[in-house]
């Protein structure tokens, strides 16, 4: 059986004040090529379709035209997708039932009322079985250690988790136990590789969760959250990484998914290739000095590549001028200048500054928002969905 494991797509991001509506439509339109030319049965999202909870219609547009146009690939048997941290329950959990007509799964919360044990059936053939594992809010992880307390929050986390995982794959053998297991998880896990666009999604960050933990129960995990593509201590637990760069710490990465090759025996080995995803939009990150960095403005052919700038000078506001200047008789796209200070400009203190470049507008909101320290949590929330239902509406009238 043939698998592709994807994740982190992110519909909808604004990056710096760019829409990314152009990549995606690219890569979407890449994803079902794939899936034809390489006759894959099973597809597994795990995780962030979208950038917020509130994504602007024309990324709900992407994400209903790309899974109606899946139902004429005739080789594709079933698509799982579980809800990230960064996706709204509500809105992926909406047309549920509908997608299930067109052997789609979404899985958003993971909690009693959800099957997330799918099997994956030929004829009357149980093929394998999918632990459709989304990312495990606060409230399900309590449910899995049937209502023990714990007063860490990060012990929580990892015993709830594990807890979790565990049950899950017993359910899955006394179902089956003579078929492959396959996991599909959203977080954080030992010796893993992160970049600057993933936020900590539990209290202590990194869990105490390993590939090697996993593996020992499933036969491939298809995890999402982190968005390098990489293999965690087995080659049978992997991240697929997200299908753009998403920041300019993601621009020298290569963006792929994970072709999984598995047989009908779970005791045979399961074969992972790694695809290339082609690039459509290029990020680009100079350094230097004033001389260094007009002279590396030059030398891009590409005009479409979105740049950002890290300024080491003796005067980096006169070079911030000129660098800027000069990408405008280019026309270059600069996206961010950054001013990096020598250790004596500091003063030999610490200073972590944060440039308004480098924030989306929710992440100032939520910022400014954390500065009143609001105790209602609910009024809190309602808040930021108003905000982000504001800042929906505004990006809408962009695209039209």
């Amino acid at each position: 059986m043939k698998i592709l494991h994807t994740s982190d797509w992110h519909l909808g991001q604004n990056f710096m004040g760019k829409s990314r509506i152009e990549e995606h439509k690219a890569f979407l339109s890449w994803l079902l090529e794939t899936i034809e030319q390489k006759q894959i049965e099973l597809l597994l999202v795990s995780g962030d379709i979208f950038d917020t909870g509130t994504p602007p219609n024309y990324a709900l547009e992407l994400y209903y035209n790309f899974l109606k146009q899946l139902s004429s690939k005739k080789s594709l048997k079933t698509t799982i997708i579980t809800a990230g941290n960064h996706d709204s329950v509500s809105t992926l959990k909406a047309p549920k039932q509908l997608l299930e007509a067109l052997n789609v799964h979404v899985v958003v919360n993971g909690d009693e009322d959800e099957n997330i044990i799918i099997p994956i059936k030929e004829a009357d053939t149980t093929k394998a079985i999918v632990c459709a594992v989304p990312f495990l809010r606060d409230s399900v992880i309590r449910q899995s250690l049937g209502g023990e307390t714990v007063s860490d929050k990060e012990k929580l986390a990892n015993d709830g988790i594990k807890t979790y995982y565990e049950k899950t794959y017993k359910k899955a053998k006394e179902l089956d136990s003579n078929v492959p297991i396959i996991a599909m998880g959203h977080l954080t896990t030992v010796g893993s590789r992160s970049s600057e666009s993933e936020r900590d999604i539990y209290i202590g960050g990194t869990l105490d969760i390993g590939g090697d933990y996993l593996a020992s129960m499933f036969d491939y995990v298809a995890l999402g959250h982190l968005h390098i593509n990489q293999t965690v201590g087995n080659e049978h637990v992997r991240y697929s990484g997200s299908p753009i760069p998403l920041s300019f710490s993601e621009s020298k990465n290569t963006q792929k998914v994970n072709l999984v090759t598995i047989n009908n025996s779970a005791d045979e080995n399961v074969k992972v290739e790694e695809l290339e995803v082609p690039l459509t939009k290029k990020l680009q990150v100079i350094k230097g000095d004033l001389e260094t960095i007009k002279k590396e403005l030059k030398a891009i052919e590409d005009k479409t590549t979105w740049i950002e700038v890290h300024i080491k000078d003796d005067n980096p506001m006169f070079a911030n001028t000129e660098i800027r200047e000069l990408a405008s008789k280019l026309e270059l796209t600069i996206l961010a200048v950054k001013i990096e200070k020598s250790e004596k400009q500091l003063r030999a203190k610490e200073l972590k500054a944060i440039s308004l470049d480098e924030l989306s507008v929710q992440e100032v909101f939520e910022k400014r928002l954390d500065l009143e320290e609001i105790e209602n949590s609910e009024f809190k929330e309602q808040l930021s969905q108003i905000f982000n239902e504001v800042v929906s509406n505004l990006h809408e009238r962009e695209q039209i």
